[in-house]
């Protein structure tokens, strides 16, 4: 399937979901940090026609990864008439919160912490314009390896570039004319002050993670499955404790 054509399939399968639903949403609501999965995911929100709410919500961000966030935004508004683009700083609700967790203070637990507060606000925009959450997440980092929040940037209602490799998306960026800036930048979660990038965090980049997970051959394969299996928690369903009776 070439960009284009996964493109259209995307929208079409957003559109079709929509129309489907028992109340339809008139909206869709989308964060866009700076990267390239959710500069994809909000353009293809736009091009399905419905009324688009593109978030850039910063919690202490990298100057640079807040300028492409906003680049994007800016982009998006002046490209698409049913885009609207709101800007919410949170580095306010994260100071308040930092302050009341006290000595309960994990630099980890914060950094997950901040995507949470992301997905509190996207809801928050969604419940007030009947809308519904777009999740940003591609095939290999949140069901390949898991590399997302739990109930943060993996709290969404609809995920369409789940199925794609990150490479499909690098693809699909460059069809939809995404700022180059963004399609080469090192992709990051931006969820930590040092501005650490995926790569870092994960020991590994999107192109051999994407050859371990096609590949069990490949030498990369183990590595992959080990960052996998610490993961499996989040893609999994909430266990029930169950009773027969």
């Amino acid at each position: 399937m070439s960009p284009k054509e996964r493109v259209l399939f995307i929208t079409g399968w957003i559109l079709d979901y929509c129309s489907k639903m028992p109340k339809k949403p008139s909206s869709l609501v989308v964060g866009v940090s700076g990267g390239i999965d959710s500069a994809v995911v909000s353009t293809i929100c736009a091009t399905t026609g419905m009324k688009t709410f593109a978030l850039s919500m910063p919690i202490k961000q990298i100057k640079e990864q807040d300028d492409l966030s906003k680049a994007h935004c800016d982009w998006l508004q002046k490209s698409f008439a049913n885009v609207n683009v709101i800007n919410i700083n949170l580095d306010g609700v994260f100071d308040a919160f930092e302050k009341a967790s006290g000595s309960h203070n994990s630099e980890h637990a914060f950094a997950n912490s901040r995507a949470r507060l992301r997905m509190t606000t996207l809801y928050q925009i969604a419940g007030s314009n009947n809308g519904i959450v777009v999740g940003t997440g591609n095939k290999v980092e949140d069901f390949g390896v898991g590399f997302y929040t739990k109930y943060g940037d993996g709290g969404v209602d609809i995920s369409p570039i789940a199925d794609c490799l990150k490479t499909q998306v690098w693809e699909m960026g460059k069809y939809l004319e995404i700022n180059p800036l963004i399609i080469n930048a090192a992709p990051t979660d931006g969820l930590w002050s040092d501005g650490r990038n995926d790569e870092q965090q994960l020991g590994m980049s999107y192109q051999e993670l994407e050859e371990a997970m096609l590949d069990t051959n490949s030498p990369n394969h183990k590595k992959y499955l080990k960052i996998r299996e610490a993961n499996l928690h989040k893609m999994k369903e909430i266990p029930v404790c169950k009773f027969d009776e």
